[in-house]
Formats: C-alpha cells, structure tokens, sequence
C-alpha cells in the first residue's frame, strides 16, 4: 500500500485493537505498540469477565448477534429487550444525567451495529446465563439490561481481536511502551517508544491513544480521586498508569470527565496488588444485593438492594474503602447462598463460616461482634416477610425503619449454616481522561481539534461519572475505538 496512510495505535486492549481493526480496514498501514510483554497483553480487557451492554429489540437482534443461540435456548428464555432509549436512559441515571449527551448518543447508537461488527472480525457472542438470569417456573429472565458476553470472558476477546490483528497484517508491538507523542503545531506526528532499553522515533499520519486509565498509578489516584485510594487494590493490569492520558495533556489536549471518579467495586480483602491473570475477575464479589454488608462497627453501611448489582457494584467499592480500615463483610445464610456467583468458590477467597450467627461474629476479623448480633437482630426484624422474594426483579421486599434500609431481596438472615466473605475496594478505571468529540478526535483547550490525534476506551473523559451500567466500558472502547481507528485512517483533522 504504497499511497496509505500509517496510523499508530498505543494500547492492546479492546479499544485499541478495534481502532487498528478499523483503521486496517480502511486502508491504512498499522502499528500497534503495547507496553506489556505478550503474556501480560490486552491491558484491562484481559482482566474483565467479558460482559458488554448493546441495544437490542428483541430476542430476534440476539440470534443475528449469537447465531448459536438454540430454540431450544430461546423457548426456555425471556431475553425481553434492551432499546436505545432504555441504554441511554440507564446511562443518564447512574451517571447523575452528567454524561456528555453527545457521546453517550454515539455510544449507544452504534453499540448493536459494532458488536457486528466484532462478530464478523471472530469475535464469539453469547448470553450471560450464568451472571445476569436466573431460573424461576423453569423459565430464565435476563435483568438488568445486560445479555451480552463474549466467549472466553475478557481474555477470550483479546486472543479474538488479537488473532483478527494478526489476520489483518497488522504489526503488534510488544515491551513497547509510548513514551510521548511527536507532536507541534500542526498536529500529531507519531509517538517515541522505549523498547528492549532503547528509545526510538515511530512516525505516522495519526495516532490513536487507547492504553487505559491512570488506575495503576498510585500518586496520580491520589492525587485525582483523593486521600485514601493509594489503599485501594487494582482490579487490573499493573500498565494502565495514565500514559495516554499525560501525553495528550502534554501535547495540548482539554482533561475532561469525571477525573475524582472512578468505577470500583468490592474486591477480596487479600487480593494481590494488581490484578492476576491466573485469578482474572475472580477476586470481585457481586452477589451483595442478596444479603448485607458489615462495617468494622458491625453496622450496614449500603443498600444493598438499592437497584440491580449492574448499577450499584461500581460505586461500592467507594463505599467499601471509606469504612473504617478499608474493609467490609458481606454475610448470607443458607436461603440465598445457592445464588451466589462463581466468583464465590475460587480456591483464592476470604472465608468465614458457621452453624450459628454468634459463632461467625467471632470469625468476623476486625468487626464489632455484639455490635454485628444486634445489627443483624434489628435487620431480621425490619424485614418485610409478606412480600414474595424475586432474584430476577426488583421485586420490593425491603425492610422499614432501620438507620439504612434495604429496598429489593431482603431476607432474614437466620437459616445456618452461615458464610461471610471480606472485601475491600478494588478500581477497575478511572473517569478522567481526554476530550473528544463524536468522532473520537481528541480536542486541545480551545476545543478544536488536534490534527491527526484519536483516543478511545478508558482514556476518554466525559462518559462515565460517578458510576456506570455494568458492561458499558467495553462497549465504550469497541464503539469510540471503531470510530477513532477509521477517522485516523481517513486523516480527519477538522
């Protein structure tokens, strides 16, 4: 292609991998340039369950989308629907209706067409039937508009969007981390890379920042999210230290978003510093809605059935860590812990156990035990019995008069045996990030384009604020990292 244009892309994720996808498809020559050594590639994708949101109108969408989807599947299933209007109206409430209204259109609007997309590049598509329905009358329900995963979870979809790369005569780059961008007053013009204990120039007509968050950065995530979250573990990859984020800054371009938010959920207490791709999402616990979380104090601090886990788990772990030394236990009792996900029975999870409550609040590390005895007497009493108790909808079986009440799937805790599980905050990303409009080209101070430079997935601000509907973030970087890959091919600079 003697005539094509060279796009770099920095990042191995799924938003950068659908930037160089995009871009290869448009006709442009691509390099992709990844920090991490091939083992420890796909930054927080790899690290994800693979749970991706998408409009769909009905159950007919999903087959075009997972066409091994079986009748016999479909019978026995109320896949419902999931419009547009229902992922942008999800989108503004958790948001706090602060979303950028432009880019959260986009998102939502190209999510179907870009899983398509993604499945004719190899990507393989299936129901969440393990996570997101569960079976009553003999029928599955899907709740909480999320349907989607791909196969093979979040390492699944990197060896996909890897493989297609490879297909497509991409060249990926590993141990190869951006530096900064060669950048002047006419735009970007490539990016310096220190590889194998050398620096060097790669040039190119655009480039496209896709590398991820400033999570991993403990100075940053304090200085940014506040005292406190140098204490927070890191759901993910050790890389995604903001270096995106910083040379688009240092080349001029308008921080944006939510940059003292972040998407963190309750993580086990002992889980390693970063995240282990051997372990994977497995140190998250998310079955909180069917039972309570305990403070230090013995106290609740949440409702824990305020909505669907969807719209909830990525803004407790927030909660999580401003409890007294960082920590929580979420308690069940023996009516729900058949509901309990996988995520639960890993080999590598804080435990606690007992026939009887008194015997588990002495096993309880760190926790007030007849303040927790008298809390859990006070819950038991609050809770309305009358009201029949559904996983699948927000069925209103709460409790009443209590400091913190429960809304959805409250149950009494008094079927033994009982079992606990301690937490602490684990963030997956961050908020901030760079500007861009809604075709993914990152905007300097004055609000104008910078000539020849894109950015997709969690390096982009303006989305996410205060929390997110679960599985938006992928879809986030595949949409804007389709967009940003075909704008940087095309040489879109205004």
């Amino acid at each position: 292609m003697p005539n094509a244009s060279r796009v770099i892309v920095v990042g191995a994720g799924n938003a950068a991998l659908c930037a160089a996808l995009s871009a290869r498809e448009s006709g442009a020559d691509v390099v992709v340039l990844e920090r991490a050594d091939k083992a420890r590639r796909g930054g927080n994708t790899a690290f994800t369950a693979g749970a991706i949101r998408v409009a769909y109108n009905g159950v007919d969408d999903l087959r075009r989308l997972m066409p091994d989807l079986t009748d016999e599947e479909v019978e026995i299933t109320d896949f419902g629907s999931y419009t547009a209007e229902d992922f942008l109206a999800d989108l503004a409430r958790v948001t706090e209706y602060r979303t950028d209204p432009d880019l959260a259109e986009t998102l939502v609007r190209n999510s179907y067409d870009t899983l398509l997309w993604m499945r004719d590049k190899g990507v393989r598509f299936l129901p969440i039937y393990g996570r997101q329905a569960f079976k009553v009358g003999g029928q599955f329900r899907f709740w909480g508009g999320l349907t989607v995963e791909a196969a093979g979870g979040g390492p699944g979809l990197v060896e996909s969007l890897t493989q297609a790369v490879e297909s497509a005569g991409i060249r990926l780059e590993y141990s190869a981390r951006a530096m900064s961008l060669i950048a002047d007053i006419d735009g970007a013009h490539g990016v310096v890379v220190r590889q194998n204990g050398q620096l060097r120039e790669e040039w190119a007509d655009a480039v496209v920042l896709a590398c991820g968050g400033f999570q991993a950065n403990t100075e940053w995530r304090t200085r940014y999210l506040g005292p406190g979250w140098e204490l927070a573990k890191v759901r993910g990859t050790m890389f995604n230290t903001g270096d995106g984020i910083r040379m688009g800054l240092d080349a001029g371009a308008s921080p944006h978003g939510n940059w003292s938010g972040c998407h963190a959920v309750s993580w086990d207490r002992n889980a390693p510093e970063f995240g282990d791709l051997k372990v994977g999402d497995g140190f998250q616990k998310h079955s909180y809605p069917f039972g309570i979380m305990i403070n230090a104090e013995g106290r609740r601090f949440v409702d824990e059935g305020a909505d669907f886990r969807n719209y909830t788990y990525a803004k407790y772990g927030r909660r999580v860590l401003e409890q007294t030394g960082q920590f929580a236990w979420q308690v069940f009792d023996q009516k729900v812990v058949h509901l309990l996900r996988d995520e639960y029975r890993i080999r590598q999870v804080t435990k606690v156990s007992a026939p009887t409550l008194a015997e588990l609040a002495h096993k309880l590390e760190g926790v007030d035990a007849e303040a927790f005895l008298a809390e859990v007497e006070h819950y038991n009493a609050a809770v309305d019995t009358s009201t029949p108790f559904d996983p699948n909808v927000r069925d209103g079986r709460g409790t009443s008069g209590l400091a913190v009440d429960k809304t959805n799937w409250a149950n009494t805790l008094d079927e033994g045996p009982f079992e606990a599980y301690a937490v602490t905050c684990g963030i997956t990303f961050t908020f901030g990030g760079l500007r861009i409009n809604t075709d993914a080209q990152v905007l300097d101070t004055d609000l104008q384009p910078i000539p020849g430079l894109f950015a997709a997935g969690e390096a982009v601000g303006g989305i996410f604020y205060f929390n997110y509907p679960g599985g938006s973030g992928l879809t986030n970087g595949a949409v804007f990292g389709r967009i940003a890959g075909a704008g940087a091919a095309a040489g879109k600079s205004n």
